[in-house]
């Protein structure tokens, strides 16, 4: 028998990569009037960039868009180091604007901040000639294991590495809070943060083969006879990419997996926090975040693309993964109290128990209460229908126009119905029409415990003994469902199962500390 496409690296080779990063901050803080503070500050940072000690640094480059067959030998992985240089201006103000008071307070933010790339070596390491990765589509098992010295006939080199002209992730941050007293010890804040990056890493074949873009030639004038019902025979809508051939702009290598700093996002929230500081033995906090999280990918790596496709769906158009951010969360609420009992010496109640003071006196219980929406997830297929020969990036379905009903069932034996999606036909050129991140996963809630008893034994030490409940209500709480929806043989049948729990079960903790 044979084996389908697996790739093997004959001989690695250890690499020494080196970089060097420094900052420099200033900062003024101005104080208009007694109720209103300006701080303005700057900050600059900068890297030289990812270099390798003894220069086999290698880079794949492009020319008019189509990846060079040989790589770019140097000290850097970059042929640019757009990283020397990186502005990142700050500005905050608190104001209290009413005169003879401090019960109100406003305070707002501005800042610009950049994430230093100093882990590219996941990718920079895979590149020939140094570690040569090759691809081989099939080979007998009688052949296994591959010998180092002789790569099998038909093998192509896995180009991987990163974009040669590399810019850092940057964000810029904004908020605006309302912070008001409503008694001593309690306060109400209501505030908007936001944020808008660019620069992000993606991850991205950069040897897909050239799509066209109906209705233009090739592409044909209707869904082929041989797609689902309810998508064959109609027209293809203006816009849709077509694959006509699966041949590669560099055909002598194979696809390629490759960091590209195109990645957008945004991020809106509101957020809420009630907190009253500890007093009368009492101490509770109640925050809320309302928030929503959009971006084109987020999860360059496969193992921490969770229940999407780590790579770039469509290099040709990036805009069609635009959609809610694989770690975007809805609505989060956190409540957590702590309460010292008012019992035994110096409390309002059993104040002179006698004997028994130190029993009833020095307890404390403390609780913690989570409550959050569910993870967004990519309904997607084992395969790549598109033509593009990537076998490394399933892409999504088609929306079933037919389709009525919940898509969401909420079993953790079928979380979504697979009825809702339609599969394209294997090497049939298209992609599917729906679009990423676009169903959540199960939410999350959970009740943990704490009962805390301290004694005091003699005046320098203090035996402290600690009951931890978590998970109280020993409420499943699961993780993100399967998201394979079609096989080349059909409809998966773990489609939408879930097989494991995101928290633990009731779990009970008991323990003594001696503390001096």
């Amino acid at each position: 028998g044979t084996i389908a496409t697996f790739l093997y690296t004959p001989q690695p080779t250890e690499m020494a990569w080196r970089s060097l990063f420094g900052a420099a901050y200033v900062e003024d803080v101005i104080r208009f009037t007694p109720r209103f503070t300006l701080s303005l500050g700057f900050r600059d940072e900068f890297s030289t960039g990812w270099n390798e000690a003894h220069g086999r640094a290698s880079t794949y480059t492009f020319t008019n868009g189509i990846i060079n067959t040989q790589p770019n030998i140097g000290n850097s992985a970059f042929t640019v180091n757009n990283a020397k240089f990186l502005p990142q201006p700050r500005l905050g103000l608190a104001w209290s604007p009413f005169r003879n008071t401090n019960r109100t307070v406003i305070r707002a933010g501005f800042g610009m901040y950049n994430d230093l790339q100093d882990a590219l070596g996941y990718r920079t390491d895979q590149n020939a000639p140094f570690n040569t990765t090759y691809s081989v589509a099939s080979e007998p098992v009688a052949q296994l294991p591959v010998s180092p010295a002789v790569v099998p006939s038909g093998a192509h080199i896995v180009p991987g590495g990163v974009q040669p002209n590399l810019y850092t992730p940057t964000l810029i941050s904004y908020s605006l809070r309302i912070q008001q007293q409503l008694t001593a010890n309690t306060s109400l804040t209501v505030g908007y943060v936001g944020s808008h990056g660019y620069h992000e890493l993606i991850g991205v074949d950069a040897n897909e083969p050239f799509p066209v873009v109906c209705p233009a030639s090739p592409c044909p004038a209707t869904y082929p006879s041989t797609f689902p019902a309810g998508i064959a025979g109609t027209p293809i809508p203006a816009g849709t990419y077509y694959v006509p051939t699966s041949t590669k702009p560099n055909a002598t290598l194979a696809n390629t997996w490759t960091y590209f700093s195109e990645g957008d996002s945004s991020y809106n929230a509101l957020q809420v926090d009630l907190n009253h500081r500890f007093s009368n033995g009492l101490a509770l906090r109640g925050v809320y975040t309302w928030s929503k999280t959009l971006d084109d990918g987020d999860s360059p790596n496969a193992t921490t693309s969770g229940g999407e496709p780590a790579l770039v769906s469509n290099p040709f158009d990036l805009h069609a993964d635009w959609g809610l951010a694989n770690f975007d969360v809805r609505n989060v609420a956190v409540i957590n109290v702590s309460y010292a009992l008012p019992f035994g010496a110096g409390k309002q109640f059993l104040n002179s128990a006698g004997g028994a003071e130190k029993l009833v006196s020095g307890w404390t219980v403390n609780s913690i209460v989570t409550l959050q929406g569910g993870f967004p997830f990519t309904p997607q297929l084992s395969y790549n229908p598109a033509n593009t020969g990537d076998s490394k990036n399933p892409v999504r379905p088609f929306v079933n126009p037919a389709f009525t009903g919940p898509v969401i069932l909420g079993n953790p034996n079928e979380w979504f119905n697979p009825n809702a999606f339609l599969a394209p036909p294997n090497s049939s050129g298209f992609y599917g029409n729906l679009g990423r991140d676009t169903l959540l996963g199960p939410g999350l809630a959970t009740w943990d415990f704490s009962l805390f008893k301290d004694t005091r034994i003699g005046e320098r030490m203090n035996l402290q003994f600690r009951a931890e409940f978590f998970n109280v209500l020993n409420h499943p709480n699961f993780n993100t469902p399967n998201a394979v929806v079609f096989t080349p043989s059909g409809v998966s049948p773990t489609a939408g199962l879930i097989t494991s729990t995101s928290t633990t079960s009731r779990q009970i903790q008991l323990g003594l500390k001696l503390l001096w």
